[in-house]
């Protein structure tokens, strides 16, 4: 069995930085070095003082130390982890530009009144869930020994599990409606013989280049695309069914 360092070095570049953030910025908070407030997405500072870090910091705020603080970063340490070792194997730019694309999705809804949240880290950890539910839509998830389904619904569950325990609706509802826009950007939109619009642009691929973040790429021929997905004539939702590793 794995020491808590061997683990931890082992995991996937992007997953590990988040998430290593997101534990930092609480962390930081329970010992009061800064308010939430001077972090916070407040739009109007953003535009009349110009506190343009705040675009970037709310996204890694968890809230503090508690069971649901505990439960984002297992969701980003297992479902961003098996996204980035799976699908996005060797594919390290894809995945930075799709929390990138998330994230600007993320601003873009949270501009609109009724959808606004003053932190997004949340909504950001829901997107990947709901990106991963739909790459491994027929793996079968067990709640609390009582309840098994298949992972396609698992984004629903946990929102509903989050109003029936009294956390708020908008977070969750709007990492769902960015996962499913960069999913039917880059996938469904693609097999239904569209083009893919959302290619992963060159200067994200140079910038993981430079940096050497993550494993490089076996093949260059198509940097931003995807594998091609296994039939899915006879199933009953359409993912490319990759395998969970025990």
């Amino acid at each position: 069995m794995s020491s808590p360092a061997e683990y931890y070095k082992s995991l996937p570049p992007i997953s590990k930085a988040f998430g290593t953030l997101c534990l930092l910025m609480t962390t930081a908070y329970q010992f009061k070095l800064y308010d939430p407030q001077n972090i916070a997405l407040l739009y109007k500072p953003v535009f009349t003082h110009f506190q343009v870090w705040r675009l970037i910091t709310n996204f890694f705020f968890l809230g503090n130390f508690s069971i649901n603080f505990g439960i984002r970063l297992l969701m980003i340490a297992r479902y961003g982890v098996q996204l980035e070792k799976g699908p996005f194997d060797r594919r390290t730019a894809d995945f930075l530009w799709m929390m990138i694309f998330g994230s600007f999705s993320l601003l873009v809804l949270s501009a609109i009144p009724i959808f606004w949240s003053p932190f997004l880290g949340i909504s950001l950890v829901f997107m990947l869930l709901y990106v991963w539910s739909r790459e491994f839509p027929n793996a079968q998830i067990n709640i609390y020994g009582l309840v098994t389904f298949k992972a396609f619904y698992l984004p629903w569950t946990m929102l509903a599990m989050d109003v029936i325990f009294g956390s708020p609706l908008m977070p969750d509802l709007l990492g769902i409606i960015a996962g499913h826009l960069y999913y039917f950007l880059t996938v469904l939109h693609p097999l239904a013989g569209g083009k893919n619009i959302l290619e992963t642009p060159m200067w994200v691929h140079k910038i993981v280049a430079r940096w050497q973040i993550g494993a490089q790429p076996i093949s260059r021929a198509q940097p931003a695309g995807r594998a091609q997905p296994e039939p899915t004539t006879g199933t009953t939702f359409r993912g490319r069914s990759y395998r969970l590793s025990d």
